[in-house]
């Protein structure tokens, strides 16, 4: 009986958000978030230099990452018109209710309940992404200038170096507020090791889109994984499971949370 307790399989715990902010250290990670830094160290905060972040072991994260119920992260048709695809945007409402995209749009309503709580979390930490190219924009096969700098303006919402994968080169891209936008032509490991070295010491966050996170999925490069899973049908689009055996990759799921608009699913990959 012993051996097939040992056995048995992880099985979800169910927390509330008390649970989710258990200590005073990220308590005021929050705090600074709230404070106008969603995606950097505040002024002042200290973070790895040096030796200690050599010693640090970055973590690849996906955070806040919306699937529907039957498994579609991304609707069908993305283009300039539906950067989501068509139906996509209903994956997002569970965020753009929260305080955390109001700010990011230069408003300063928006809710402050459980799901604006996960997602300042995502922030937190991070030093920096890596996104697909489909992700960056809409523009596909060889560049055809420079023209196209992403879907957020002059100021992203980065304010990190993010590697953009691609297979055409392209000159490195600085935008406002510390965002850098690098190209990697050599694929997802080359793409990690840069980010990583990039970060010092502190996570990358892997943003998407769907074909990326499968990649890095498939490979089990992936540490940690929350989902905002929504109440919503998409019937097709860009599915995040299809072919991918999470349980054999050796990740499990450690906790979940119900917020407002979706319930929040979090994985990591066992050591």
């Amino acid at each position: 009986m012993a051996d097939r307790a040992r056995r048995q399989p992880p099985v979800c715990k169910v927390v509330t958000i008390n649970d989710v902010v258990t200590t005073e250290a990220r308590a005021q990670d929050v705090r600074q978030v709230r404070a106008g830094y969603p995606t950097r160290y505040a002024p002042g905060q200290a973070h790895p230099t040096g030796q200690e972040a050599r010693n640090t072991v970055s973590k690849l994260r996906v955070q806040s990452f919306a699937i529907s119920v039957d498994g579609y992260s991304a609707g069908p048709n993305q283009d300039l018109q539906h950067p989501l695809g068509v139906n996509g945007p209903e994956l997002m409402e569970w965020f753009f209710h929260t305080q955390v995209w109001r700010r990011m749009h230069g408003h300063d309503d928006g809710e402050a309940g459980i799901d604006n709580g996960i997602a300042e979390q995502g922030f937190v930490g991070i030093g920096a992404w890596i996104l697909g190219r489909n992700m960056f924009g809409p523009v596909r096969g060889p560049w055809p200038d420079d023209s196209w700098k992403g879907w957020w303006g002059d100021e992203p919402p980065y304010h990190t170096p993010v590697f953009v994968l691609t297979h055409y080169p392209r000159t490195p891209l600085r935008m406002a507020g510390g965002t850098e936008f690098r190209f990697v032509t050599e694929g997802i490991h080359v793409a990690l090791e840069q980010a990583i070295a990039a970060a010092g010491g502190r996570d990358v966050r892997l943003g998407g889109g769907v074909s990326t996170i499968r990649q890095y999925l498939a490979a089990a490069l992936v540490d940690e994984l929350h989902l905002a899973i929504r109440p919503v049908l998409l019937g097709s689009g860009e599915h995040l499971w299809k072919g991918i055996d999470m349980r054999a990759l050796g990740y499990e799921c450690v906790k979940y949370v119900a917020g407002e608009r979706a319930t929040h699913v979090f994985l990591r990959k066992r050591a």
